[in-house]
């Protein structure tokens, strides 16, 4: 294993995630961690640790991974704001509305819950489509921005890691194949059963939804929503704003649920022949179906995806430049182009966020964070303490990283030998560690997937992180018990 600084490798993320916190304030917090980071590295020269923060901003664009997901998070906002102009977001509330399909709260927060279990190819898309459709029944009926994030987010990863027939599964068949496991998919699957944090994340999401109960920081904001009718707190900073968001429809255009329903229809079938035709690409010949998903890049699919939900937009909606006719419903290219562009402007806190937290991440990898946390596990001594001290050391690295990929990574490799050396059940061992990855991949502050649940729901992100929290605690609590009782 590659070497750490120790219990120093914690401070860049303990101080970044107390200040957010603590003062609110995500971006200097996140900045300050990249910058502590760097002054351990170097040597604790103030100077060189700010050179060295400026230099890690700027090679998170070395990354075409991270370049990918900061364009498509742009193209987003683009997305957002055409639905809005054209009409989309109005139409698709007025067509539910005409069918009475949701009448109250509770039907309005299932719509996107139902959503982000339906749509299992992606994390991030899970999100923002669940966000996209659902944020404007929710406003509609009171429900905060916040329990939006928590839905979106708490049926992302959680549902994907359950359902891994998608660049998730493929990841792990990967890191188990690497560790000559015998049947890496037989293993995979059966460790479904054993993956209690997911399943109980989900579950509870669904409870409050169905029996109206939430706690803490949640029950505050549903309340202040509900009677109030504010959607955020007076003091909240939503990723997205109105500019994005609350862009009025052009005149001329009427409102067509068309023009939301069939761009993030054409977003999810798009993802799914990304990641097919990327790993295609770069699987070697006769591969079969899991080695292709392995072999695909998930950000160029959901980059794709994006670019083919707008050109939809601009096929729906803008007028022929050779056949202009001024009494003819749509809008002029330079219309759609303006409108691309001002929503590309609203998502600049966005991206910001993200550059930072992917800066972060690297800095704590460089710092060796997980490959310290990993080595806790050494020396445990009976299989119930290592079931269990995996999960929370996965939760821990998850969180403080702010990967779940990256927690799978390093645990893996771990779990494996310890369950062998231990004549433990492996899947029981494999799910311990994707379980608790999860639980820092929704639920960390500088973790993408729970950046684009609050961009989606329009929410403020550290609002988004301290309502969910609880209920991400409540979800990791059980998921002990039950492993205490398994191992």
């Amino acid at each position: 294993m590659t070497e750490s600084y120790g219990i120093l490798s914690l401070l860049p993320p303990a101080v970044a995630l107390g200040l957010a916190l603590w003062k609110k304030q995500i971006y200097p917090a996140l900045l300050l961690g990249v910058w502590i980071g760097w002054w351990v590295l170097e040597g604790w020269n103030p100077l060189a640790a700010t050179g060295s923060t400026i230099t890690s901003i700027v090679t998170v664009f070395v990354d075409s991974g991270n370049t990918r997901i900061i364009l498509y998070s742009l193209l987003v906002g683009s997305v957002l704001t055409l639905m809005s102009a054209t009409g989309g977001v109005e139409g698709f509330v007025k067509w539910v509305g005409d069918r009475h399909w949701v009448t109250n709260r509770r039907q309005a927060q299932l719509v996107p819950f139902f959503m982000g279990i339906l749509i299992t190819v992606e994390s991030s898309i899970t999100s923002l489509v669940a966000g996209t459709v659902g944020r404007p029944l929710t406003d509609r009926y009171r429900v905060s921005r916040e329990k939006l994030a928590y839905i979106c987010d708490s049926t992302s990863a959680p549902i994907c890691i359950l359902v891994p027939f998608n660049g998730w599964g493929a990841m792990v068949i990967g890191l188990l194949a690497v560790q000559e496991v015998q049947s890496p998919v037989a293993v995979l699957l059966s460790s479904l059963v054993w993956n209690f944090y997911p399943m109980v994340a989900i579950l509870v999401v669904l409870f409050t939804i169905l029996a109206r109960r939430d706690v803490g920081p949640m029950k505050r904001a549903e309340r202040r929503a509900r009677d109030e009718g504010k959607l955020m707190a007076d003091d909240a900073h939503p990723l997205v704003g109105e500019d994005v968001l609350g862009v009025d429809r052009l005149e001329g255009l009427k409102p067509r649920a068309i023009n939301l329903a069939l761009p993030v229809l054409t977003m999810i079938l798009s993802i799914v022949a990304g990641i097919y035709f990327t790993g295609k690409a770069a699987a070697p010949e006769g591969a079969g179906l899991w080695e292709i998903i392995q072999s695909s890049s998930g950000s160029t699919a959901v980059l794709w995806a994006v670019i083919t939900s707008l050109v939809v937009l601009a096929i729906l909606n803008v007028r022929p430049y050779f056949r202009r006719n001024p009494e003819r419903e749509g809008m002029s290219g330079q219309a759609f182009m303006d409108l691309t562009f001002k929503g590309m402007g609203g998502m600049i806190p966005v991206v910001t966020l993200l550059i930072l937290a992917f800066a972060l991440g690297a800095t704590v990898r460089e710092l060796g964070t997980g490959v310290y946390v990993a080595r806790i596990i050494s020396g445990v001594a009976s299989g119930k303490l290592a079931v269990v001290g995996l999960f929370l050391l996965a939760c821990i690295m998850a969180f403080a990283t702010g990967t779940s990929w990256g927690t799978f990574a390093l645990m893996v490799p771990i779990a494996v030998p310890l369950a062998a050396a231990m004549d433990g059940h492996l899947p029981l061992y494999l799910a311990a560690v994707l379980g608790g990855g999860v639980f820092g991949d929704h639920c960390s502050p500088i973790s993408d997937t729970t950046i684009i649940s609050s961009m989606a729901s329009a929410s403020d992100h550290m609002d988004h992180v301290q309502t969910q929290i609880p209920y991400a605690l409540i979800g990791a609590g059980v998921a002990v018990a039950f492993y205490l009782v398994a191992a």
